[in-house]
Formats: C-alpha cells, structure tokens, sequence
C-alpha cells in the first residue's frame, strides 16, 4: 500500500524505487525508476547518504521508516563514535573502573578498551545480567526518558546551516583551539558564551572547535579561541623572513614556507619558516607545529628524489641568543647528510658544543 507523502515512511520497488509526485519534476504520477541503472550509472554523489538509505530500505524488503534510514547513517558518522569512546573512557569507563566492575585494556599508555573483572560465566549466567541491565535502561528511560537526551536534541543547540558554514569558513576549517582540520576530526560550532549564561546566536558568539576540545571543554567554560585565528596574520616589517622570502619559496602549505638556506651548511639545506611574525619555536601554535612537521617531511623527500647520495638529515632549531639564534623569527632546519661529508659524524647536533660531540 502506497502512504501519504506526509508520513515518514520511504517505499522501494523491488527492482526500481518509486517517486511520489512532489519528487519528480514533470510527472503528475508515480515514476518507477530502474535502480540499478540508477545507482551504477546516474546516482550523483556527495556524501554516502544516498546509497545507505537505498541499501536500509533494499534491506526492509523494500519500505523502511525515518528512523530506521538515519540510524543506518549514524553507523557511518565516525564523529558520532568518537564522542561516545571519549565519554566511555572519562565517564562511564571510570566510574565502572573505580567500583572494581571494569578494568582498562591498555595498549602502551592508551586506553583501547574495558574488560569485566569478574570470574567465567556460563551462557545463562550472562544472558541473566544481560536482561538484569535491559530492565535497569528500560526502568531508566520510563523514568527520564524526555529529558534523558534534551541536552544532544536540536532545539536545545540548533546552528543554522549558513552559520554553521560561515563559522567554518572564517576558521579555515580548522579547530580554533588545536588546530586540526576537518580532514582529520569532525569540527563543532560552538557558542563561546554559552546559551546557559545568556550567550546570544550571532555569529559573532560562534568558534569552530574539533570533536576532542568542544567535549574536553565544559559548559561554562566562555574561553573565546579566535583570537588565535587573527594572530596567524601577524608580520614584522623589520624581519627579513616576513618581507624577503617571496622569490625563494620553493613549497608552502597554510601556515609555513619552505626556503633553501642562504649559508647552506651542505647542498639543499633547507629552512622551514612559520608565516606567523613568531621569535621563539615554543610560542608557536599546535597547528604551526603540525604544519611545519607535514612541510619537514614533504621537503625530506623531495630532497631524497633530487640527491640519492642523500642519506640522512639534522634538523634543528635555535631558540635564543645564547642557543646561536640570530634571526628572531622561528626556522627549523633541514640539513641533508651524506656518507663522508665529515671524518666523524658521531654525535649530529650535539656538535653545537664541540668538545661535547664525540662521547
């Protein structure tokens, strides 16, 4: 039976899927749609929405509900996961690990997952406590059941898609705190004064922070992070990195340049230099680091393409005077090595003080 469009229900055919009217342009009917021509050959992607709710209702024998569709999508959001596996490592897995009921599986210092610290059970004896913990959730949730997630619901925190998309612009999609990109975690917009303390809904009260720091940040907390984001723009009109290095990039990514050294300790010794106007390598930023890093490692192999006899490197930073800094802008360097360019390497950097390389 075909329903009203009103009602949240989406019916499939079995080897076509049916439109109803207000979805097809032209047709004043139904419209059967052959599906496999569809999704192999037509269906137009940008995001993986499309095949999961054709693969639910395929599933359902063809009709499946609201619920059941975005369910599906949820299994896919990896955000979605993160959220719970911290607050299964903060909360719940502490609470549990401090009464003596879990303990922590660990691998090296991380917390990978919780083990029961109980003797063997029986299968009976498992499906037991499995039902005795079904009927302390149900009890739970007739309890509180309408308030148990009013925090995660939409109208307690909706953020229009245009400012959604506007917050995220200005943060370059990258967390304002750490610095991460949307590439790599999922991004919040958050209020920074919260609603709970009168913050109001303009775009001006919004910042973009990753999955981790919107969760490790409290509710109260009204720390506004953007002006990290401004300071990225910071320039010395003395400094020569900020003003002299147009001609010489040879590679840059966001937040740094790559230049080759104008008193090369050997052939290709390369500078990786932050945009930032910044003098000392430990006042640079999480995402500064994280950019100088990928650039360190790209120019690294760059390096090992041009020159095989390349076959190791020194890097190295001068963070003040008495450490050799001269120039008061932060630049690692990136100093290729080769079998034989010096009698007797041993040591590397801690030539710096030369009675102090050879031990």
């Amino acid at each position: 039976m075909v329903r009203p469009y009103a009602e949240p229900l989406f019916i499939l055919g079995v080897s076509s899927v049916i439109l109803k009217r207000s979805e097809h342009p032209t047709s004043g009917q139904f419209m059967t749609i052959d599906l496999h021509d569809y999704i192999t050959n037509r269906m137009k992607m940008s995001h993986i929405y499309q095949p999961v709710m054709l693969k639910v209702l395929l599933e359902n024998n063809g009709e499946a509900s609201i619920e059941q569709i975005a369910s599906a999508l949820l299994s896919y959001d990896q955000s979605q996961v993160e959220y719970y596996g911290i607050r299964t490592k903060q909360m719940v897995g502490k609470v549990l690990t401090n009464n003596g009921v879990v303990e922590p599986v660990k691998s090296g210092r991380s917390t990978t997952g919780f083990k029961l610290n109980t003797e063997a059970m029986s299968e009976a004896q498992r499906a037991s406590l499995v039902s005795l913990c079904d009927d302390n959730i149900q009890d739970y949730l007739n309890k509180r059941g309408d308030v148990l997630w009013k925090h995660r619901a939409s109208d307690s925190g909706y953020i229009s898609g245009s400012t959604r998309y506007n917050v995220l612009k200005r943060a370059k999609y990258r967390c304002e705190l750490c610095g991460a990109h949307e590439n790599q975690i999922a991004l919040h917009v958050d209020h920074i004064i919260p609603r709970s303390k009168g913050g109001p809904d303009d775009l001006s009260n919004f910042q973009a922070l990753c999955q981790t720091c919107n969760t490790n940040k409290r509710a109260e907390d009204d720390t506004d992070f953007r002006g990290i984001l401004d300071s990225y723009s910071d320039r010395d009109d003395d400094c020569i990195f900020c003003n002299d290095c147009a001609g010489r990039i040879i590679a840059e990514n966001e937040l740094c340049i790559a230049i080759r050294d104008g008193f090369p300790v050997t052939d290709l010794h390369t500078l990786i230099i932050p945009k930032r106007h910044v003098a000392d390598y430990f006042d640079l930023y999480q995402p500064e680091l994280n950019a100088i890093h990928d650039l360190l490692a790209q120019q690294k192999q760059r390096i090992m393409h041009e020159d095989k006899m390349v076959t190791g490197f020194n890097v190295g930073i001068n963070a003040g005077k008495s450490a050799g800094q001269t120039v008061f802008h932060v630049h690692v360097h990136l100093i290729p090595r080769r079998d034989g360019d010096v009698e007797e390497p041993r040591g590397g950097v801690r030539g710096v003080i030369p009675q102090k390389q050879s031990y």
